[in-house]
């Protein structure tokens, strides 16, 4: 940012808190409804004379919502964020996770920094947006499920890319602490399930292990995950510069005495812009179906391994002269920017063709901790931004 921070109204802090307020309160979970979310943030929008257009996932209990401030004309301006947070189960937090707590300075509450303090300040922003005579839109969308795989922002960028009226930027407001990010890696979630035979453990030469063959498929992804390590990518900003997997969760087996008729792993790729995520993918699937699904079917022709892409998240690496860096340096007078090894729902609108960054409110350290806040100063700088945003549009 720069030096000099546009001062803000008091109204408008206090609106952002009480709105941040209600958001909290919604406990919109990754993978349950949030359409009591997205129905409140609609009736406001009302109340301020603005229509939103809803899309559905194939449930239609998850929504997203996308509305524009200004004119219906091209050049346009997104502000995007997500709707979901993750769960409190089993963290040990100080107050109640669903009530907003203001304290030294800071807001308290499940989704405050991540990322519903950013989608209070844009909601708290509409009145000053609508007093501006706009010449170009302010586009605010909210999306669904972000946390377990961003399913949301594909079908969002389809709906937006559907209208009459096409943005030039987007500024996905993850948490940054204001500062430019440019880029982060891709991820692959995915989940392996191995289907052998359970026979007593006295001679487990009758029976097909799951655990023994998911055990040695792990080690496998382990020994490519060492492979990209001892190969890093030369002049890569990212850290570590270059593509990362990881094994998350196993679960399979019943007792000791029986050879294990099912195992499953949750596990992830992480390739860096540019690399070929299903390369790194199929190099491990193929050690599974050329050596391991062999051996097992010798024993038990009915033996399987399954590998699921539950999702395909596409990385973001946007150029310097790309529109969305031109217009957040032109605002902050900033040239500095980063790139993060998170993931976010960027990648998906860069996909379709509109110029995307990464550029909110709050620190990623405070998110999916227990008693995550957002600091009070992150949020009027934030304001003070979209301050400056609106003026840009006006000219």
């Amino acid at each position: 940012m720069t030096n000099t921070q546009t001062l803000i109204q008091p109204s408008t802090l206090t609106s952002t808190k009480e709105i941040l307020t209600r958001l909290v309160a919604f406990e919109s979970l990754s993978g349950l409804s949030n359409l009591d979310m997205v129905s409140y943030i609609e009736d406001y929008l009302k109340e301020h004379g603005i229509s939103s257009s809803i899309s559905y996932d194939e449930t239609g209990e998850r929504a997203n919502l996308y509305a524009t401030v200004g004119p219906e004309v091209d050049g346009g301006v997104v502000l995007n964020g997500h709707t979901d947070v993750v769960p409190v189960k089993g963290q040990p937090w100080t107050e109640k996770p669903f009530t907003l707590i203001e304290r030294n300075n800071r807001l308290y509450g499940r989704g405050s920094v991540d990322m519903k303090g950013f989608l209070a300040c844009t909601l708290a922003m509409v009145p000053e947006f609508k007093s501006y005579d706009l010449k170009r839109p302010v586009h605010l969308s909210f999306c669904y499920d972000e946390e377990i795989g961003g399913f949301g922002a594909p079908v969002l960028a389809g709906d937006i890319m559907s209208k009459s009226m096409t943005p030039s930027v987007v500024i996905v407001g993850e948490p940054t602490n204001m500062s430019l990010v440019t880029g982060h890696k891709a991820g692959f979630e995915l989940r392996t399930e191995f289907d052998g035979l359970e026979v007593h453990s006295s001679d487990p030469r009758k029976g097909v292990n799951a655990v023994e063959f998911a055990a040695r498929f792990i080690s496998k992804i382990l020994e490519v995950g060492a492979e990209l390590a001892a190969s890093p990518v030369n002049g890569s900003p990212f850290d570590p510069p270059y593509s990362t997997c990881n094994v998350g969760q196993i679960e399979g087996g019943i007792a000791t005495n029986i050879t294990a008729k099912s195992c499953a792993i949750n596990w992830e790729i992480r390739p860096i812009p540019g690399v070929d995520g299903y390369a790194i993918l199929d190099k491990i699937r193929n050690y599974a179906e050329d050596v391991l699904l062999p051996e097992m079917q010798a024993v038990f022709p009915e033996a399987d391994i399954r590998t699921l892409v539950l999702a395909d998240i596409p990385g973001l690496l946007a150029s310097d002269d790309s529109p969305a860096v031109t217009l957040i340096r032109q605002i902050t007078g900033s040239n500095v920017s980063e790139v993060v090894s998170f993931g976010t729902d960027a990648g998906y609108f860069e996909k379709v063709g509109l110029s995307t960054v990464v550029f909110g409110p709050g620190s990623i350290e405070q998110a999916h901790k227990p008693d995550e806040y957002v600091e009070i100063s992150e949020l009027e700088r934030c304001l003070s931004f979209l301050h400056d945003l609106a003026k840009h549009q006006a000219q």
